[in-house]
């Protein structure tokens, strides 16, 4: 466990050192501002559709930080440090997945505040779009990692990521956006279930990959 917060604990000072940890929060406010440009001011359809547009949007957000979350530390020979050191690659991708959500969800989470104001959202709405970001955004975090672990050192790597996280992404997004109808409250158990198989297998998935990685 020393290993794991030690490791978390290094990537999330290297996450907010720079500004990096900015573009996803910008790129989503920016759907947000724009979207109602797109469809109109209409505030009913902006209820309706709002919900979509924003989890829409955070899937694609996820995908900003692929690049840094396993491509520098192989690069610099981090990754050599730790597998010298005697620490496996799935508490490696462990300790990353949970730095990456912690930088990335709740600051999510928080973005999506003004976000679901710009496009009309109520409050019962809104509570249900918190609810499943911060279920989603645990998938999406451990996804993220794993799919950085598995383009780390190809050439046009980010372009890969993208064609290998939106497939695999697909459950999050139709159940995260389904929560949100009155109907669908089921849609929060399948939600969860999503995440936590994601989460469940990351680590292992990630590990893999970055031993081949070494190899």
């Amino acid at each position: 466990m020393t290993a794991v917060f030690a490791i978390a604990r290094r990537d999330l000072a290297q996450t907010y050192s720079g500004s990096g940890w900015l573009m996803p929060l910008v790129f989503f406010l920016l759907v947000a501002t724009l979207f109602p440009f797109a469809i109109g001011p209409d505030p009913a359809i902006l209820g309706r559709v709002g919900g979509g547009a924003l989890w829409t949007a955070a899937l694609l957000a996820a995908l900003l930080p692929i690049d840094r979350l396993i491509a520098p530390d192989r690069d610099a020979g981090v990754l050599d440090q730790y597998a010298i050191r005697g620490i496996s690659e799935e508490i490696v991708a462990v300790a990353k997945i949970g730095a990456h959500w912690i930088g990335f969800g709740p600051p999510l989470m928080l973005a999506a505040l003004p976000a679901s104001a710009l496009l009309g959202m109520d409050a019962d709405s809104l509570i249900r779009l918190e609810l499943g970001l911060a279920l989603g955004s645990i998938g999406l975090a451990a996804l993220a990692v794993t799919v950085a672990a598995l383009v780390a050192g190809l050439r046009s790597g980010g372009a890969l990521a993208g064609l290998l996280m939106l497939p695999l992404a697909v459950p999050i997004l139709i159940f995260g956006a389904g929560a949100l109808d009155d109907l669908q409250r089921g849609a929060y158990f399948l939600l969860g279930a999503s995440a936590l198989l994601l989460l469940a297998t990351a680590p292992f998935a990630t590990g893999a990959a970055i031993r081949i990685m070494r190899e």
